[in-house]
């Protein structure tokens, strides 16, 4: 039982970053999305939308961590990684965005084909890709960082974003004198 329950706080624990991240991210796009659409009586996703969301989110990204393909460029610069990454996640970002909003319609309608006829023609377009590249260079920042914690080290990173960093003498300078 015991290994059962450190995989499960190993996956909970690998879990968090993203989840986080995605949390505030999903925040981010709600509160732009809110000022887009101020005054044209549109819903906004509730707290608890927002959590789930987050943490569908997050376990994607450990799901397609887990894919032999999503670490495509290991020894190419980190560029090629966090763009093939930032696509592979965009494409599970986009698809949830679009499940949401489908949602949206499938509560008015209560049938799936007239919730999607509803959203395909009602949808303003506009916002919704204004939303999608938004999370398209939130997905990408978040890729940039985990190829720099894949590569310098997790603890390193947090070190050097959190401080305090250790004080280490330069190996090319000599003694002052």
């Amino acid at each position: 039982m015991s290994g059962l329950t450190a995989k499960i706080k190993h996956e909970f624990m690998e879990m968090i970053p993203p989840t986080i991240f995605f949390f505030v991210a999903i925040n981010i796009v709600v509160l732009i999305r809110a000022l887009m659409t101020k005054g044209i009586g549109l819903s906004l996703p509730t707290f608890a939308t927002i959590v789930i969301s987050a943490l569908i989110l997050g376990k994607a990204v450990l799901i397609a961590n887990m894919l032999p393909f999503i670490n495509r460029f290991p020894e190419k610069p980190l560029i090629w990684n966090a763009a093939w990454k930032t696509l592979m996640y965009m494409v599970v970002a986009t698809f949830i965005h679009y499940l949401e909003r489908l949602h949206e319609y499938w509560q008015d309608t209560h049938d799936l084909g007239a919730a999607n006829h509803q959203l395909l023609t009602e949808t303003n377009w506009a916002h919704f890709w204004a939303i999608q590249l938004m999370l398209l260079v939130l997905i990408f920042n978040y890729c940039v960082f985990a190829e720099l914690a894949r590569v310098i080290g997790e603890k390193k990173l947090r070190r050097m974003f959190l401080g305090p960093m250790p004080i280490e003498p330069d190996a090319t300078s000599g003694p002052a004198g």
